[in-house]
């Protein structure tokens, strides 16, 4: 579990910058090689695609499972993605903004849920005939959603904490505690790159939509002007470094 050791040191994670520079020393540990017809700019997307991947095992998928995503932004889109890889026949990928749910309604197996338009538990029931989600991912990191969080997976299910609140949330340990919901949490990923690239790889998983533009170097603060923009069609942008 070295994601939670505190010896360890990740790259853009404040006090330590990225690797927007033409070379880096790495451990050779910690290094993949691409396959030939996994492209660079897919390869930029194994790193928030590996969060995807730590959420879908810890939540134990069974195969035919019916898993929510509560917000659409891109670590949720690749919860849903890695959700699907692992097993879930569907995924109820749920949020406020409209065109984040146009993203993630691209891909096969995502039901997108406008919670501005349509209430979400009474939504879950009528998906699931009133029994529940086996699995529910709260991506989003707002303390609102585990107001009533409990309602939506079946008993026995299970919720994975992939969003970090600013501040500490409650929530309700007597219905956890009845319905026997399990708890889990994620905090960046473990050893799944591997996997993630093989996915790439087989074709299973295409990450490619999920690019909404690619910047030259020259223009890379152009990029970070429009990161900054938070615009709701944008996943993630890229800058090439050539």
């Amino acid at each position: 579990m070295y994601n939670i050791d505190p010896a360890v040191s990740f790259w853009a994670t404040p006090p330590i910058h990225g690797v927007l520079t033409p070379e880096v020393v790495h451990p050779a540990n910690y290094t993949f090689k691409l396959p030939d017809n996994v492209s660079f700019a897919e390869g930029a997307m194994v790193e928030p695609f590996a969060v995807g991947m730590q959420a879908a095992s810890k939540a134990k998928i069974t195969p035919g499972d019916t898993a929510i995503v509560l917000g659409a932004g891109p670590i949720g889109t690749m919860v849903a993605i890695a959700a699907l890889a692992g097993g879930c026949a569907r995924a109820i990928v749920a949020d406020l903004a409209q065109p984040k749910l146009d993203i993630a309604a691209q891909y096969q197996g995502v039901i997108p849920l406008n919670i501005r338009e349509k209430n979400l538990i009474e939504e879950v029931g009528r998906l699931t005939d009133g029994w529940g989600a086996d699995v529910v991912f709260e991506c989003s990191g707002s303390p609102k959603a585990w107001e009533t969080i409990m309602a939506l997976p079946r008993p026995g299910g299970v919720i994975v904490a992939v969003g970090l609140p600013v501040n500490p949330v409650g929530f309700d340990v007597s219905t956890a505690s009845t319905k026997e919901i399990r708890i889990e949490t994620v905090f960046r990923y473990a050893h799944q790159y591997e996997r993630s690239i093989a996915l790439l790889a087989s074709g299973r998983v295409d990450l490619k939509p999920l690019i909404s533009e690619t910047f030259t170097f020259d223009d890379s603060i152009k990029a970070f002007d429009r990161a900054v923009e938070a615009r709701p069609s944008d996943v993630k942008l890229q800058i090439v470094m050539e």
